[in-house]
């Protein structure tokens, strides 16, 4: 089997780069979905890490859909932030500096829907793999 992380990987700085150049005109929203640039520590090489992550906006809170397209393993960038709760979330030309954590059961059961009406192939990633899909909630640090 081929490894796609690669091209994954090269995808998502691609799509970083045209999001910061363009402060979100490019690459700020996939169908109905907004879109955020995450950027995390990466647990091994200590270096910023930033990926676009779809969200959904609850006040002054992000929740993000940890899925990898359905894949058996976490994202790394929740991995990143299993080690390392703090992040910054760039939305548009805004940074806003976040602290990680899962999602409760209960938010999770609010918060679901809401995210596979915003994106409904969350719900064929559910059905693809054994794990249960965590959802994270990025709340203001500062």
């Amino acid at each position: 089997m081929i490894n796609s992380r690669p091209v994954i990987r090269l995808m998502s700085l691609a799509h970083a780069f045209a999001y910061r150049l363009t402060a979100g005109r490019l690459g700020g929203n996939v169908g109905n979905a907004p879109v955020l640039v995450l950027t995390t520590i990466g647990r091994r090489s200590g270096l910023p890490r930033s990926t676009p992550v779809l969200y959904l906006r609850d006040g002054e809170r992000f929740v993000l859909v940890a899925s990898n397209a359905g894949d058996d393993k976490d994202p790394l960038w929740w991995s990143n932030l299993k080690e390392n709760p703090k992040a910054t979330v760039r939305v548009g030309t805004t940074d806003n500096k976040v602290i990680a954590r899962q999602a409760s059961p209960e938010e999770k059961t609010r918060y679901w829907p809401q995210l596979v009406a915003l994106y409904p192939t969350y719900s064929s990633y559910q059905k693809k793999t054994q794990r249960e899909i965590p959802l994270v909630v990025l709340t203001p640090s500062e």
